[in-house]
């Protein structure tokens, strides 16, 4: 497999968090909550806490997962600000601050060159991160994202 990124192939998959933890975690939680309904009489405290239990420790694994994608997001805008400070023109540098969060996630693959027409048409036409993304002529690859 390649490592060149494009808009088509820019998702990262963690192989251990989306095909092992997430299915095991949600497979316990329904096996559980199977086995409370049919073993209700036989074990109902212990079922039920064992259904409470699994769904807890899947929320821990899922917020784990977004609290450290939360943390990348802001760590991206404050690289996306400090480069462009210094790539776009002026008239430009001066409106960073409206660009919004998705805005700036978005921008972190267009390459310097292409970086300042992207800000004015992002600012001008109110475009999403996926309508930047898709705009991106020369990809500049984010090889660090966890």
């Amino acid at each position: 497999m390649s490592d060149a990124q494009s808009y088509a192939h820019h998702t990262r998959w963690d192989p251990l968090f989306h095909f092992f933890a997430i299915p095991v975690f949600a497979i316990a939680v329904i096996w559980s909550i199977v086995r409370l309904f049919r073993h209700f009489q036989l074990h109902p405290i212990s079922s039920v806490l064992l259904v409470i239990l699994l769904i807890a420790a899947l929320v821990v694994v899922l917020k784990s997962r977004l609290n450290a994608l939360k943390v990348q997001d802001r760590v991206i805008r404050l690289e996306e600000r400090l480069r462009l400070a210094s790539v776009l023109p002026q008239p430009l540098r001066s409106r960073i601050p409206e660009l919004t969060e998705a805005q700036l996630i978005g921008l972190r693959f267009a390459s310097d060159g292409e970086l300042p027409g992207l800000v004015e048409r992002a600012l001008n036409e109110k475009l999403s991160q996926d309508d930047i993304k898709k705009s991106i002529k020369s990809w500049r690859p984010d090889n660090f994202r966890v």
